[in-house]
Order: C-alpha cells, then structure tokens, then sequence
C-alpha cells in the first residue's frame, strides 16, 4: 500500500517537466519582417556569447483607463481638466496584472534567468534582463545576426523575426532588441546645414526695430532669409512677456547620438542674438552613459539648446544627454548591443518624481522600419508623461510626404506615402516647418501625412475631415484616410542662425520648429503656473478646440515627395502645416 502511494505521490512530478516544456515551447510568432529593413544587410551570425540587455515590455492591466485620465485632464470642457497624475498613480494604472508578472516570471526562470537580476521600471510594466545571444535565441525560437547600416557603417545585433510561447502573447507587449533595426545613428535627426545662407554676426538691428513692437508693423524682411531669437519672438507674438514662474517651469530637451550642447556657443549666441540672456546657462542631465564633451559641440544639440533657450529665457532649460550602448563591434567583446536609447530615456523621465512640463525631440523615422508592437509601447510611453503633465513636442520630418522610393516594405513593394514615427503617434504634437514671412508660407520639406498604424484620434476628427472633403481622390491610394494625421502646428524651419564651435551657421529643418514652437508652449505654462493654474500638459485636445482661433493660419505651400506634389497647405488644418503657428498673446488669452 506504501509503495502505491509513493508511486502516486511522484507521478505529477515526473509529468510535470514535460507538461512546462511543452508550454513554453508552443511558439507563435510575435513579429516578422519579409526582408531586412531597407539599408540594412546581413554580416554573419551573432556570437552565441555576446551579452544583449533584453527589454520585455509587459501589457499594462489598466491602460485604457490611464488613456481615459489623460483625455479628461487635457479636455478644457472636462471638470478634471488639469487635474494631472502623479507618478504613482501613473504607476498604478500601467502596472501588469498579478497574473502577467506569474506568468512572465515564470519562463524567465524556466530559462535560468535570476529574477533578481531583473530590473522593473514603469511600474513593473518595463523589464530588463541581461541574456547572452544563444539564451535570446532559444527564448524567442529566432536566429540573431550581425547586421550593418549602408551609410552609417554600424554595426547591431538584430534578428528579422521573433516569437513567443502562445501563453505569452496575452501577457507581452514587445520584447526587443528584436526586429527594430533603425538605432538613434541611423535614425534622422530632423535638420541640416544650410551654407549657401550667409550667416549674421549679429541682429542688432532687427533687435533694435523690436524694442517697441507695438510701433512695428511688419516683422523685418531679413527674417524671410535668416532666423534669430528676435525674429521668432517677433512672429510669434511674444517679444514682450517676461517669465515668472521660473522656480517651477522647466522645458526639457532630448538629446541623442553623442550630440552635446556647448556652454560657450550659448555664451556667444547670446552675446550675438539676445543680449538680455548673457550669462544664462542650462542644466546637462546624463542618462544612460550620456556624455557632455565640451570640446565636441553638436548642431543638432546646440540648435535645439539655443532656440528653446533663446525664447523661453529666463525659463530653466534641462538637456538630458542620452547614451546607447556602444555600436556593435563584431571583433570586439563589447558587453551589451541594445543601442535603443529612446526606451532608456522614456523609462528614466518616467521614473523621476517631478518632470518637466515641456519637452521637445527632434529625431525620427519612416514608420514602417518600426515594428507595430514597438512603435505602440513607445507610443504608449508618451501618453503616461501627458498624463503627468507635459506637453510634448516632436518634429514632424524633413522628407516631405516621404523619402526614397516610398515603396511599402511588406514584400508587395506598393507606392505609398511614408508617415514618420513618432510624429505619427497620437500622443504627441508634432511640429512642422514654415519659412518666409508676411506672410509664412510652407517649407517643401515639411514632413506631414497619416499614419497607418494609429487611427485618427476623436480630438482632431472634424478637422481632419473637412481637409479630406475638400482633398477630393487627389492622392488616393497613398495614404491611410483613417490614420492619426499630423502635424498638429508649425513654426519657422529655415535660416536659423546657430552658433557651433564660436561660428555662426545657418541650419534647416523641423529641428528648427520643434524647439521654437517648445519656446511658445513653456511660455505658456509658465503664465499659467505664475496665475496658480496646472501646465497646459497634453495639448492636442485643447489646440483643436479652444486653441483653434490662436494660430496664424498658413494656407499656401507644400510639400512633396513620392514623386508626388504631397499636400497642399490650405485654409484650416492640413498636413503640411497643421492649425499653423502660434501667436503667443492670442493663445495666452484663449487657453493661458
């Protein structure tokens, strides 16, 4: 009788590793590329010991009832508007449900990983597990390769497919690195050197003419060719506004690809363009490795510093300097390749107590280099910040409707116009390019569109639809009628006259927009913080309705691409240039 018992005791233990074997070994593909992203080739397989930091991002429990909180705290009609989250309760509302971390635990074990290796982040919705090549491989049923960049010549650790046991698919929102090729070097920062612009050495007259604005009837016509702080102030209506709440108003700037903005070449910037702001600094923040050489001065980071600064002055201005794991050396032993620092700034930013209320990117990329399930988490991401608070600013891109060949990378090759990411993404206000003055009309290269993974938000429904109405079939076929459009505004995005290295030069690009409309924007906050108000945090749902009437409208211009004339800007919202630029004063009295 003993015997039978032990026999029966013993038998669920000698069926159960079979049992969990075969559970995790039901693989269902997660995400899979008909062929290597564009510009990428493959240079031989991974090394099976080659470290990645493998992130494994957890479906949230409560998501949507965190995107119902950031819809009425950023709707003006709604009684909670204002009424921002905390971190914490951000962190409650995405935290995975008890059985997604049981689950997710469980096969991270089951595959000798130490949980208390892991890193959570994000309210435990953001894991990081350090895994070597072959444990990643066995992990995802994938084959990991070397693959190199054809103008960058970098090299990453990449795989064009991977997959999951089925369980997981209801648990997992992505895991990469993975099958998102494009790093921040290969990414687009959004803007280019202009040399056929003489710079200025100064803009002394043009400062001087703005002493009194009311007496000025037209901004200066120098202003059509090159860009300064005051010709900016000057257009957009806020040459008179002086910031009060500086203890408490911050704007942020997120900086990428080893780009550091330069304390001397804002000293002479200032001493050049705004003689009021001489001795005025800014705060460096280092994540991730992030550097801050101050002998290696960057365009893109010195634009970004000196137009948001030159604006928002006296306003306390934070550039976080972002590093990425080092690029992939296939002879070396470097450590880890996740080179995907967009995450590793998001989850640090989410992670801080107190964030800035305004914040301005100037990078991007086609959107269908960008696996759907990344782009969503990214995408995701951005809606817990506008939930906090801040007000998030983006680029809209320097390719027109789109670059290239514009030919779908699904294996059908099909002409389509190509939406950049994140510009695409709903939670975020994407910014055009405008040039000239009286009157501003579109750049060419203004990047606008509609994506085709995120549908047409509800605040930006009836604007959208009056431009489709009067599109008529021009274009059809080309884009996605029903997609999230963009931009939602513009700003100037030509001549800006930055200094680099002690030189002036003149720079281009939606680079130039994003960080001046991100001036106007903190300005705003910054009066409604100084009348004991909330920031404005996410602003789409309020520019589309009580915001409408405080914008200069564009209405000719466009910007083609494709082989295509693109989008034609018009009277209202279109794609090139959105509701238009800000007009400071006019926007104060409608939603400061």
């Amino acid at each position: 009788m003993w015997s039978t018992a032990l026999l029966l005791l013993f038998v669920p233990l000698a069926s159960s590793t079979p049992l969990q074997t075969r559970k995790w070994d039901d693989f269902e593909v997660k995400h899979a590329w008909t062929d290597a992203p564009h510009g990428w080739k493959c240079h031989g397989p991974a090394p099976d010991d080659h470290v990645l930091d493998m992130r494994i991002a957890l479906k949230q429990d409560r998501f949507d009832d965190l995107v119902a909180a950031l819809y009425e705290v950023s709707d003006p009609s709604h009684q909670k508007y204002g009424q921002h989250l905390s971190k914490q309760e951000v962190d409650e509302l995405v935290a995975p449900h008890p059985n997604s971390v049981e689950t997710v635990d469980s096969w991270l074990a089951d595959h000798g990983i130490d949980l208390g290796l892991v890193q959570r982040k994000n309210g435990g919705s953001w894991l990081t597990v350090p895994v070597k090549v072959e444990q990643a491989s066995r992990m995802l049923n994938t084959t990991y390769s070397i693959f190199q960049h054809d103008s960058t010549s970098e090299y990453i650790v990449r795989t064009t497919s991977y997959s999951l046991p089925t369980i997981l698919h209801d648990h997992i929102g992505v895991v990469s690195p993975t099958t998102y090729f494009s790093t921040m070097r290969s990414m687009r920062t959004t803007s280019f050197l202009q040399p056929h612009i003489k710079p200025l050495d100064n803009d002394i007259d043009t400062a001087a003419k703005l002493v009194d604005p009311g007496s000025l009837a037209t901004v200066p016509s120098s202003c059509s060719t090159t860009i300064t702080p005051a010709c900016l102030r000057a257009l957009y209506n806020s040459t008179t506004y002086v910031p009060k709440a500086t203890a408490t108003n911050k704007l942020g700037i997120a900086g990428y690809l080893e780009e550091f903005a330069n304390n001397a070449d804002l000293q002479t910037f200032f001493k050049k363009f705004r003689t009021d702001a001489v001795g005025g600094t800014f705060q460096t923040v280092q994540v991730n490795g992030g550097g801050n050489d101050q002998t290696d001065p960057g365009v893109e980071a010195n634009l970004d510093i000196q137009y948001a600064e030159g604006i928002s002055f006296p306003t306390p201005n934070i550039y976080y300097s972002t590093g990425g794991s080092p690029p992939f050396t296939p002879d070396s032993e470097t450590p880890t390749n996740t080179n995907e620092p967009y995450l590793d700034w998001l989850n640090f930013i989410l992670a801080q107590t107190t964030v800035p209320q305004t914040f301005t990117t100037s990078y991007g990329d086609d959107e269908q280099t960008v696996p759907i399930d990344y782009a969503t988490n990214v995408c995701n991401l951005f809606a817990q910040l506008g939930a906090r608070g801040s007000s998030i600013l983006f680029s809209s891109g320097d390719d027109g409707v789109g670059g290239g060949s514009c030919l779908t990378n699904d294996g059908k090759n099909t002409k389509q116009f190509q939406p950049n990411f994140p510009a695409s993404c709903p939670f975020v206000t994407t910014v055009g390019g405008t040039t000239r003055v009286n009157p501003e009309v579109a750049v060419d290269f203004s990047g606008g569109g509609f994506s085709n993974y995120f549908s047409r938000p509800s605040y930006q429904s009836t604007a959208v639809t009056t431009f489709l109405t009067q599109l008529g079939s021009t274009n059809a076929g080309l884009f996605n009628t029903s997609g999230r459009a963009y931009p939602d505004v513009a700003a100037q995005g030509e001549g800006f006259q930055v200094v680099i290295g002690g030189r002036t030069e003149s720079v281009a690009g939606t680079s130039c927009s994003s960080p001046t409309f991100a001036g106007v924007v903190s300005l705003l906050n910054d009066f409604r913080i100084s009348q004991g108000k909330s920031p404005l945090g996410f602003l789409n749902p309020i520019i589309y309705t009580t915001g409408v009437q405080g914008f200069n409208d564009i209405v000719s211009g466009s910007n083609p691409g494709c082989g295509t004339n693109g989008f034609t800007a018009g009277t209202g919202w279109d794609p090139v240039t959105g509701l238009g630029t800000p007009d400071f004063g006019k926007l104060q009295a409608l939603i400061g």
